[in-house]
């Protein structure tokens, strides 16, 4: 239950109107994940410190269960995010994932509040497994021979935000539907995500066209369904959880420095 312990103290957190704090403008990635860190705190869940190579951000101790944090600033890119070398999935070295997402108001301001708030099992968002991510180099590139290319991958993902409707000025949480809950949430919305008919299984980069090209193979478990439970605070509205009809596909190129 440690999911929707930290679910209804975020919902609590958000009504009580705690705001998010930064130290300065130049803060960009830490501000929401310290926002979470007091949310745990209160809930005295001890976990092993975040740092910027870390995943997930917060790893609880006593438990299997960790929480990537993403920060989304409103108005600006809601509907996808950068994910750094790790695709999202469900499960991590023997840990189940949990994502929260939260908007706040774009601000000069160095406090500002959390506008909605998503926890999602990390399922909802790619149920593939079986995935392990490596970056890859090789040497001998250049008029010499000598420079050394890596291949480091970053993932772009749909968000909850770009997946879903019902779910804005709202605190939701987002469980695969054989996941046990208790009284102090409801159901708001049943969502299934098919698996597609092709996998991509490998990509090619011609180094001198820079065109890079993909091979797809039949997906094994295409067509399969996995269902998910949107849930609200008991108190909370009970505004209908419901997949889009053109879910959003993530198009944003990720950071070429």
């Amino acid at each position: 239950m440690a999911v929707v312990d930290v679910f209804v103290e975020c919902n609590e957190a958000v009504q009580r109107g705690d705001l998010i704090a930064r130290a300065n403008r130049s803060d960009k990635e830490f501000h929401f994940q310290n926002w979470i860190a007091l949310r745990l705190n209160s809930l005295a869940l001890n976990y092993d410190a975040p740092s910027r190579n870390t995943y997930p951000d917060f790893r609880l101790v006593a438990t299997t269960v960790g929480f990537e944090v993403k920060g989304l600033e409103f108005p600006g890119r809601i509907t996808d995010f950068d994910c750094n070398s790790q695709i999202p999935a469900g499960h991590h070295n023997g840990r189940t994932i949990y994502y929260v997402f939260g908007r706040y108001p774009k601000s000069n301001e160095n406090t500002y509040p959390v506008l909605d708030l998503v926890v999602c099992h990390g399922d909802f968002l790619n149920a593939r497994h079986d995935y392990i991510h490596r970056n890859k180099s090789f040497r001998g590139f250049g008029s010499y021979g000598d420079i050394l290319v890596r291949d480091r991958k970053m993932y772009v993902a749909p968000t909850p935000f770009g997946l879903l409707d019902g779910i804005d000025r709202q605190v939701t949480l987002i469980l695969p539907d054989s996941e046990p809950v208790d009284s102090r949430v409801r159901l708001v919305g049943e969502v299934d995500r098919v698996e597609t008919q092709k996998i991509v299984t490998k990509y090619t980069f011609d180094l001198i066209t820079n065109d890079l090209t993909t091979t797809e193979e039949p997906n094994p478990t295409a067509g399969t369904t996995h269902g998910f439970k949107a849930y609200r605070h008991a108190d909370a509205p009970q505004t209908e959880v419901k997949l889009k009809r053109r879910p959003v596909t993530p198009t944003t190129e990720g950071d070429d420095s």
